[in-house]
């Protein structure tokens, strides 16, 4: 089978089993990447070794995170078990030990200083939209007028990660923000849209958090999804219960929420050093 008519099937299977545009567009960058990694070597030819070299060549050479690795290892077993239909000698359900990595948070105050630093009324609007409800970069593009419920004060999330949908809260301060916004720019069908229409662009948005940054001389490591860790970080520090954390934040295992325990536990900063003792 030829790569053009493999990558066709591939997508066809992909999209018959309801995957959202993102993983689509995910599970097929992976494949592109294991395909021209054969070069001329037929799919049909592949066995297990080849795809265990494969992997450590990602590892490796390529550097591959953790998530990476994941992600092509589930791109890969769509393609033999789904796809192909082919039995190789690979375990694609491989654990792989997940590090123990903190991700960064902003403070309250910093966050505060990011959104003071941003001038533009949409641009403020999008970046408040997004810590506000501990929304991912996706869904808050993906926002359409109808899903903002001012009358329950709900943000509706529709068909995110997971394919499920999901409420956020929507405060009485974004609304005022939202509101004045709408007046301002008035969209048509997505909330926040480019000047020509359709959905705003994700790499504008990651500017106008970098540009912000700049500003307010915040110089850690961050994107926008930071703005998602700090939300749910700053609910866990006011005491909110973990399990309306994990509602909000649309994780399906109570485990992946559990990291922000380790980031800001609230009872560590109740603890005396003893270098206050003397």
């Amino acid at each position: 089978m030829k790569k053009d008519e493999l990558i066709d099937l591939y997508t066809k299977e992909l999209k018959l089993r309801n995957y959202s545009p993102s993983s689509i567009n995910t599970y097929v960058n992976y494949l592109n990447h294991f395909l021209n990694y054969l070069i001329t070597k037929q799919i049909s030819d592949v066995n297990g070794t080849e795809v265990m070299n494969y992997f450590i060549y990602c590892k490796e050479e390529k550097n591959y995170s953790y998530s990476a690795m994941k992600q092509s290892l589930s791109s890969l077993r769509f393609l033999y078990l789904t796809v192909l239909k082919k039995k190789i000698d690979f375990d694609f359900n491989i654990k792989m030990k997940k590090p123990d990595k903190i991700p960064n948070v902003f403070s309250i105050k910093e966050v505060s200083r990011i959104l003071d630093n941003v001038v533009n009324l949409k641009h403020k609007a999008i970046l408040s939209t997004i810590y506000s409800g501990g929304l991912r970069m996706s869904e808050v593009l993906n926002l359409r007028i109808h899903d903002i419920d001012s009358d329950r004060k709900l943000i509706k999330i529709v068909q995110t990660k997971g394919k499920k949908d999901r409420y956020v809260m929507l405060s009485d301060k974004l609304l005022v923000l939202l509101r004045e916004y709408f007046l301002k720019y008035k969209p048509k069908e997505y909330l926040f849209e480019n000047p020509v229409g359709g959905k705003y662009s994700d790499r504008s948005v990651q500017a106008i958090l970098k540009q912000a940054m700049a500003k307010a001389q915040i110089k850690k490591k961050a994107s926008i999804h930071t703005l998602r860790h700090s939300f749910a970080t700053h609910l866990l520090e006011q005491g909110t219960d973990i399990r309306y954390i994990q509602e909000l934040l649309g994780h399906k295992q109570l485990s992946t929420t559990q990291i922000y325990t380790h980031i800001s536990p609230p009872s560590i900063n109740k603890v005396k050093s003893p270098f206050d003792s003397f």
